[in-house]
């Protein structure tokens, strides 16, 4: 990710650290949801603003970040692409919910590396055939997980995480959009 300002590092941390954050994140989701289920509904607003070629410098909170295109595409290659942080997005959001559920379940990851690929034509990116679909039509997810518990109980572990996983349901599932000029 190309940063446009300096940003603190994500810090090291031991299991058991991440086992108290990931415990009490939980503890206090539960009894925010208990307290007032209208507290489960969130909304995460992000902003662009284009520049150069064809990058948009996005503002997310506190943070902002470039993205951008290849020189094929028209673009400065200054930034990753709006599909491959797509893809990152699948796959930070996959970490998050591995550890999460790994903690849930009593299973323990010593370390968690996670793969995308996508297939993308851009025959209707650029109009030479409007019949196929202008996004992926194919996304692979590898995950790599080490940890003293058994590949069964991994597996299982990859199947509750393709359940819960929000990214994912993104890609798996249509989701209602609208658009409008301002």
């Amino acid at each position: 990710m190309t940063l446009l300002q300096d940003t603190p590092a994500i810090s090291d941390i031991t299991p058991a650290q991440r086992a108290e954050r990931l415990s009490a994140a939980g503890a206090a989701w539960n009894e925010r949801i208990a307290a007032d289920a209208g507290n489960a509904r969130l909304t995460y607003r992000v902003t662009g603003h284009g520049v150069g070629s064809v990058g948009t410098e996005i503002r997310a909170g506190k943070h902002r970040f470039l993205v951008d295109e290849p020189a094929a595409l028209a673009g400065d290659d200054a930034a990753a692409s709006p599909v491959e942080y797509a893809l990152g997005a699948l796959v930070s959001c996959q970490v998050v919910v591995f550890r999460l559920y790994a903690q849930a379940l009593g299973l323990t990851i010593d370390d968690i590396s996670i793969t995308a690929e996508g297939d993308l034509d851009v025959r209707k990116l650029f109009g030479i055939d409007e019949s196929g679909r202008a996004g992926f039509h194919d996304v692979r997810v590898r995950v790599d997980v080490t940890g003293p518990h058994t590949a069964e109980e991994y597996e299982k572990l990859r199947a509750v995480v393709e359940e819960h996983c929000p990214v994912l349901d993104l890609f798996a599932n249509p989701v209602p959009t609208s658009g409008a000029l301002a």
